[in-house]
């Protein structure tokens, strides 16, 4: 299989469903086969690519209870130019439902595992807490890009979920050894962003991308078109930054100059 990345932080509006669709979207725009998966039962990274939740007759959610096949779930996103696998309210059930399922914590990486060949790289949109779902995508990942504000409460979080990436490392999956920090909504203007900014590369060093993801109406615009922001104002601050963003990671995996 590809790259498998989660897009995750325990707290919620902190640009984490932004930065997996524009991120899915400029990855695939470097000639790369992409699947974005929705794992959020408020659907936003769906409707973010132009896809109607409320007409989904199958989900993400079926996917992961073993009533659907991958390619009966699968969507795609022709204006961004990669495929989807959607969600919609059906998947806040799923929470009490995986519990007394087999393998309740690697039914996604089983899922994808069967279509391993078909993308280079897998983005996953986790929900705001950890839960059930989130497990999923822990399990199935290689790595995980936390979006961060350079704010002081963010701080303390982040290091709550880098105990628990540890914790699933040394438990459930062993692949799981990449996590990085992506700053984001950031206002040089501030100078507390700046401070933060400042702490986060100190204490976690290269782990922090160099590309800071600015706060950008452009991108606030975006979903409501049902868009990706380099989609919709490829020559916005935010648009240019991300694609920034996706050459620096595709650098620092694969060594080449995107």
């Amino acid at each position: 299989m590809g790259h498998v990345f989660c897009i995750a932080n325990q707290k919620g509006g902190v640009g984490k469903t932004t930065t997996a669709v524009n991120l899915a979207a400029a990855t695939a725009q470097r000639d790369r086969r992409v699947l974005l998966v929705d794992l959020d039962p408020q659907g936003n990274a769906t409707m973010g690519c132009g896809i109607e939740k409320r007409d989904l007759e199958r989900s993400v959610y079926e996917l992961l209870l073993g009533e659907a096949a991958f390619d009966d779930v699968v969507r795609r996103s022709e204006e961004a130019g990669f495929d989807v696998l959607p969600a919609n309210r059906a998947l806040s059930g799923a929470e009490i439902e995986l519990v007394n399922l087999p393998e309740r914590e690697h039914r996604l990486r089983c899922a994808l595992e069967q279509v391993s060949s078909r993308y280079d790289y897998v983005f996953i949109d986790c929900p705001p807490s950890l839960n059930m779902l989130t497990l999923n995508a822990f399990c199935a990942a290689d790595g995980i890009i936390i979006p961060m504000q350079c704010e002081y409460f963010a701080l303390e979080g982040v290091a709550d979920l880098v105990a628990t990436v540890k914790r699933i490392h040394a438990e459930k999956n062993p692949r799981l050894r990449m996590l990085s920090v992506l700053r984001v909504m950031f206002d040089p203007r501030i100078t507390l962003q700046q401070q933060v900014s400042e702490q986060l590369s100190r204490h976690f060093g290269d782990r922090v991308y160099e590309t800071i993801i600015p706060r950008n109406v452009r991108l606030a615009e975006a979903p409501s078109y049902g868009q990706p922001g380099i989609v919709y104002d490829r020559s916005s601050k935010g648009a240019r930054a991300y694609t920034a963003f996706a050459d620096e990671m595709l650098r620092r995996l694969e060594g080449a100059k995107a």
